[in-house]
This record gives C-alpha cells, sequence and structure tokens, in this order.
C-alpha cells in the first residue's frame, strides 16, 4: 500500500503542516507506506542535470502506484501542483481525501448551493472533502496569543485525524472513468481570470469539433462540471489556459487526469511569467504543470501549431 500525501511545498509551514499529516498517517499505515513529497524526493539537496523534470518523475513514480491520496488544499488560491496531483490519481480511480480547515464556501450567484472550493471540478474529483472549519475549544490559556494559537493546533489536530481515518477507510482503487476508445474533439478549457475569447474560435478553424468548458458558467456547476470531467476524458486532446496567477485549479487537475490517461495536453499561456530556486531550471508554471503538458504556447498560432496532428 502506498499512500501520497499532497500537500504545498513552497514554504516552510505548509511543509511542517504535510510532515505534521505524514507522520500520523505513518503511525497508522507504517512509514514505508506513506510518500512525503519534497521530503522524500530529497527536494534542499537533490542534484540533477535537469531538477525540476526529475522531481516530476519521482512524483509520478508514485502517483501510478497510488492506494490512496490526502490532498491538503487551502483556498481560496488553491495550489496547482497539488490540484494536478488530485487529478492524475482520480483519473487512475485512486480515492482522493481532501481536507481543509477553511471556513469559506463558494457558489456562483450568491444562493446556489455551494461547493467546496472555487472550482466544484475539484470537488467532483474527490472521493471525500473532510472539512472541519470551526476552531477548537476555548482552553483556560491567560495569553490570548498562546490561547488562540491552540484553538487553531486543536482544529488541525481534529481534521488531520478525521482525513487519516476517513482515507484509509476509502475502498480499493478502481477506474474513476472507463478508458476511451474512440477519442474524439478537443477539450477547451479556459482561464477564469483572463479568459481568452478567441481559443475556442481558433480551434475551430482548425477544422476540430470543440468539447467546451461550461461548469464556471452553468446554472448547475456540479453537473457541469461532472460533464466537463467526462469531456475532458473522451476527448482527444486538451487544450487548457493556465493563464493566471497559478494555473487555475480545474485547468490543474485536468492536465493531471490527461498525464494519467495518457491524452495531449497544449498549455496556453500567452504572458508566462518564469519561477526560480535554486539548483532548479527556471519553470513556466509550476513544475507538476509543466512537465505533464504535451506543449506550452504562447500565441494561437501555436495552438494549432500543437493540434496538427
Amino acid at each position: 500500500m502506498v499512500y501520497y500525501v499532497a500537500h504545498r511545498l513552497f514554504s516552510a509551514h505548509d511543509r511542517a503542516l504535510g510532515a505534521r499529516v505524514a507522520g500520523r498517517l505513518a503511525d497508522k499505515a507504517g512509514p514505508d507506506s506513506v510518500f512525503l513529497p519534497f521530503c522524500d524526493t530529497d527536494e534542499e539537496d537533490l542534484v540533477a542535470e535537469v531538477k525540476g523534470r526529475r522531481l516530476f518523475e519521482l512524483d509520478i513514480e508514485r502517483l501510478t502506484t497510488l492506494t490512496g491520496m490526502i490532498a491538503l488544499v487551502h483556498g481560496p488560491s488553491l495550489d496547482d501542483g497539488v490540484c494536478m496531483e488530485i487529478g492524475y490519481a482520480a483519473a487512475l480511480g485512486v480515492p482522493v481525501t481532501i481536507l481543509s480547515t477553511d471556513f469559506q464556501t463558494y457558489d456562483p450567484n450568491g444562493h446556489a448551493p455551494a461547493w467546496h472550493f472555487p472550482d466544484p471540478l475539484i470537488d467532483t474529483m474527490s472521493h471525500r472533502v473532510v472539512r472541519v472549519s470551526s476552531l477548537g475549544p476555548v482552553e483556560d490559556i491567560t495569553d490570548r496569543f498562546a490561547a488562540f494559537s491552540s484553538r487553531n493546533h486543536s482544529q488541525l489536530d481534529t481534521a488531520i485525524s478525521e482525513g487519516i481515518t476517513a482515507m484509509l477507510s476509502a475502498p480499493a482503487p478502481s477506474p474513476a472513468l472507463p478508458p476511451a476508445t474512440a477519442r474524439y474533439g478537443v477539450y477547451v478549457e479556459p482561464s477564469p481570470y483572463f479568459p481568452d475569447p478567441g481559443l475556442v474560435d481558433t480551434v475551430r478553424s482548425g477544422g476540430h469539433t470543440v468539447l467546451a468548458a461550461r461548469r464556471l458558467t452553468d446554472e448547475r456547476p456540479f453537473a457541469a462540471a461532472i460533464t466537463d470531467w467526462e469531456h475532458a476524458a473522451s476527448a482527444a486532446a486538451l487544450v487548457v489556459d493556465v493563464s493566471g496567477p497559478e494555473t487555475p485549479p480545474g485547468a490543474a487537475a485536468l492536465i493531471g487526469a490527461a498525464a494519467a490517461r495518457c491524452q495531449p495536453v497544449i498549455a496556453y499561456q500567452p504572458h508566462p511569467v518564469y519561477t526560480h530556486a535554486s539548483g532548479r531550471e527556471p519553470n513556466w508554471r509550476n513544475l507538476m504543470i509543466q512537465y505533464a503538458s504535451t506543449r506550452h504556447a504562447t500565441d494561437l498560432a501555436a495552438v494549432l501549431d500543437g493540434l496538427a496532428w
């Protein structure tokens, strides 16, 4: 059995939280059954000719052998690497338990049934969302800051316990969607941040049938999310606009799912911003997005070129 702890990696407190979850999980499942990115890929000290790609390969090795995943998802800006990992696992039928201590929920018009995360596709891909949204009980501590800290730690402890229990009791992996035997059309995922009005028309101009995402504009977003998930899985290729402060969460999850199912993905990003880390090559997006994508297109002409198979 292999359990994967998906979490943000880019700050000490996020890594510490991931380690806290992994340690509690190891107490129940055994340390050799738990994979913790950054820690178990030795990211701080790893030396490789192309370090980012090597880190991607090491994570993918574990993602293809999973029994279960527990994903730590903080909103409203979800980590695109974690969302990619959620999509990869879900496409392989691995049950994904999402752990959140957020107190916000989301809906498209202020009065519709709410979903847990900014994109309902993340809810759709999860087997279970464990949400502990309230502070822990008040303790008899005179220092108000220490008391507040204690309530937050108590909230986290409750969430971790409930999340691990939910993951360990999840069913065995099974195919989430049947393999597409006759893939057709191009699934197009616009950016919710900076939608390019020419993207869909450009894909159509190449003679392709377009399966366009609609969950973020549909009156029934949950039903539309399921349709988007099915359309993306059946498409011959995906064109995903990864523009924004980070890859949008649904886009990142769909890129992960496509990588697991060996579907071509064109990541469209007309205004890339590169990130840098010691010993690692520049990345135009989170490295899990960069290396899961088949092609990076910075203009619409390059999108069409990528679809000219």
